[in-house]
C-alpha cells in the first residue's frame, strides 16, 4: 500500500506507543507489517469499517504469523482504536452505535 509506505514513520511511532515493552524495530516483520496496514486502514482509510480492519488483521496474523501473532496484532490494535481521538466515529461504529442512522 503506497499509504502505508508514506506513512511509515508515523505508524511506527504510533505502533511503538501501544506495543508495551517492545520496539517496533525488534517485531517479527510479519507481525510489525500487519499492524502497520491495519493502524493506517484505522487513522487513514475511513471507507473501511473498524471490524474490518481488526478481523483481517487478525486472520493475516493467523495465517502468516506465529501462534501469538494474532493475539499480539489484536492486542495492539485494539488499545489504537479504544485510544486515539480521531477514531472516535470509528469506535462508535465498531460498537454498534450509528447502526440506526444506516437503516439496519
Amino acid at each position: 500500500m503506497k499509504g502505508v509506505l508514506e506513512h511509515k514513520k508515523d505508524l511506527d511511532a504510533l505502533i511503538g506507543r501501544y506495543a508495551t515493552n517492545w520496539k517496533v524495530s525488534r517485531m517479527q516483520v510479519v507481525d510489525r507489517n500487519i499492524l502497520r496496514i491495519g493502524a493506517y486502514e484505522l487513522l487513514w482509510r475511513a471507507d473501511v469499517p473498524a471490524k474490518v480492519t481488526m478481523n483481517e488483521a487478525i486472520e493475516l496474523a493467523k495465517d502468516f504469523g506465529d501462534d501469538e501473532a494474532a493475539k499480539f496484532v489484536n492486542g495492539i490494535l485494539d488499545r489504537i482504536l479504544a485510544t486515539e481521538p480521531q477514531l472516535d466515529a470509528k469506535r462508535a461504529d465498531a460498537a454498534g452505535k450509528g447502526q440506526e442512522a444506516r437503516g439496519y
